[in-house]
């Protein structure tokens, strides 16, 4: 562990200051034995729980703990006729300071099951005169703490050890200011401070909060966020322009990427896989925006699709079958609708034997399979040479023996190459695409092959998509904010110059509950699929047969 003086310098505090206990107390010392704060943990921590309520301990300032957990201390040092010397009482305190504040504190983090509402609760209790405070308090801090560490070492340490080593730094700052903080307060400026440091800075508390779904920054002043598929303006904000401009460069350098006047658009993804597009002035006229769109850490399947509404039962077990038989399957949305999401359940029907390559701008999708190689595009340099493409990708990937690949979205010339990997042997791809409907889905591709300059015959271009393409899996996100997907359509063949569609499963809007939610039914068409061969090759035919006989 790096020790505090490596973060520390030598500056003093004023001589005109005088330090409270919580100064005095200092960081524990390793020389008090393990055995001996044993003793404190069984002993003196239930007194201090008992004679200290958990709201005191959080209104209280440290130096105010400190001096009540001193005299419990004392009182059973004498009752047990037992003595420490000077410094081993200093770090029992500091060591019961840790322990009682530090759970207490716990308890009140929002919990991942928090609802909507508790979570609107939560930005409104950071308005008014107490975060005010704190965002004053930080201010002060962070001015003083940055001429008392050595930076460089600080942004080498995992968060939890710097927080360890900044909490005595952070309180004798705030001593020496005259601000009395209670410990919450203090916890709440030194988790800014370090935010700021190592972090992203306000987006944080957003990226901590597992309802928000997507995060729209635009300007330093005005932050939007997605919760349960409604939009809302959030409380929290950059100090100006150049704040949120420092956090975008941090953002986007973590991936090897760079934001400037030379580059000011560009594509990235969070450490935890979150895709991020950044765009700068003199573009962003009011000021540098931010689109970030976050996947749940909870590992999507068909069959949680399916209890959540998403999908039926009868649907999930369709494409479950789909996956497994190695079906091209296209899904279908508009921004923000799910695709990757869909991507990512229906990805987990492959097998652990074959071997996947996905392709992506930014690397988002999560498959489980150990048999995994990922690709990401590369933007030019400064010299505007050095750029690798989605297109580039699929034509190495093809000289890699895959069994099946996955690109990210097609938007561009790359559909060529996706559409003659499927046709020669790598059954089993997926992709997604922009469209509203299954028809529109069709009538994209064959667009994007004509704008990257492919001069072909109608009918072959179009015999090429209907050879290539077995499935579009349509998906929108509906005005209750709930995802479903609302059509499963197969690809049949060809009547002349017209490919040949045919709807497995199509959901039917019925009306609106009281509850403002979207009332429907997602309704099997009758037809039977025409993949049912291939399910019979593979062995999951009695599944098919199973999934087309449920009633949702």
């Amino acid at each position: 562990m790096t020790d505090i003086n490596s973060l520390t310098s030598s500056e003093k505090s004023p001589s005109n200051n005088k330090p409270d206990a919580a100064a005095l107390i200092g960081n524990p010392r390793p020389k008090t034995s393990e055995a001996l704060l044993e003793v404190a943990r069984k002993h003196i921590i239930p007194i201090v729980k008992k004679r200290i309520s958990e709201e005191e301990i959080r209104n209280s300032t440290r130096g105010m703990l400190a001096r009540r957990i001193a005299v419990i201390l004392n009182e059973w040092l004498s009752a047990t006729g037992q003595e420490l010397n000077l410094i081993d009482q200093r770090n029992i305190i500091t060591f019961l300071i840790k322990e009682t504040a530090e759970q207490s504190l716990k308890k009140d983090v929002t919990t991942p099951n928090s609802t909507a509402a508790d979570a609107k609760t939560t930005q409104s209790n950071t308005k008014g005169v107490s975060n005010d405070i704190i965002i004053n308090a930080k201010s002060k801090v962070q001015a003083l703490l940055l001429n008392r560490i050595d930076t460089v070492v600080a942004a080498t340490l995992p968060r939890k050890e710097l927080e360890e080593q900044l909490r005595n730094v952070v309180a004798n700052i705030l001593a020496e200011q005259r601000m009395q903080l209670n410990y919450k307060e203090q916890a709440e400026v030194l988790s800014l401070l370090l935010d700021d440091m190592i972090g992203l800075g306000p987006l944080e508390p957003l990226l901590n909060d597992p309802a928000v779904t997507d995060i729209l920054v635009n300007g330093p002043k005005q932050i939007y966020v997605e919760r349960f598929g409604k939009l809302e303006l959030s409380t929290i904000n950059f100090r100006d322009n150049q704040h949120l401009l420092n956090i975008a460069t941090r953002i986007v350098s973590q991936v090897g990427r760079r934001v400037d006047e030379s580059s000011p658009m560009v594509d990235a993804r969070l450490l935890d896989g979150s895709r991020v597009n950044i765009i700068i002035p003199p573009l962003a006229i009011d000021g540098a925006s931010m689109s970030i769109r976050r996947f749940s850490n909870r590992g999507i399947t068909l069959e949680k699709m399916a209890e959540q509404g998403n999908i039926s039962h009868a649907m999930a077990g369709v494409l479950s079958v789909a996956g497994t038989c190695r079906l091209n399957i296209l899904v279908s949305g508009g921004t923000g609708s799910g695709k990757t999401t869909l991507l990512n359940a229906l990805s987990q029907k492959i097998g652990e034997d074959e071997r996947t390559i996905t392709v992506e701008d930014s690397a988002e999708l999560r498959l489980q399979q150990p048999h995994v190689v990922r690709l990401e595009t590369r933007p030019a340099n400064l010299e505007g040479e050095g750029e690798v493409t989605i297109r580039d990708l699929v034509k190495n990937a093809l000289r890699m023996r895959p069994e099946r690949i996955i690109i990210g979205e097609c938007r561009g010339s790359e559909i060529i190459d996706m559409l003659q990997a499927m046709n020669t042997g790598h059954d089993g791809s997926m992709s997604t695409i922009h469209a509203n409907t299954p028809r529109m889905a069709l009538t994209r591709v064959e667009n994007m092959l004509n704008m990257a300059g492919f001069s072909m015959p109608e009918k072959v271009t179009r015999s090429m998509i209907s050879g290539a393409v077995h499935l579009i899996v349509q998906i929108a996100r509906m005005r209750d904010g709930i995802r479903r997907i609302t059509h499963i359509t197969e690809i049949v063949g060809m009547e002349e110059n017209t490919i040949i569609t045919q709807d497995l499963f199509v959901f039917k809007f019925i009306g609106e509950g009281p509850d403002g939610k979207l009332q429907g039914e997602f309704v099997h068409t009758g037809i039977h699929p025409s993949f049912t061969s291939k399910a019979k090759y593979f062995g999951v035919e009695k599944e098919l047969m199973h999934a087309m006989s449920l009633r949702n």
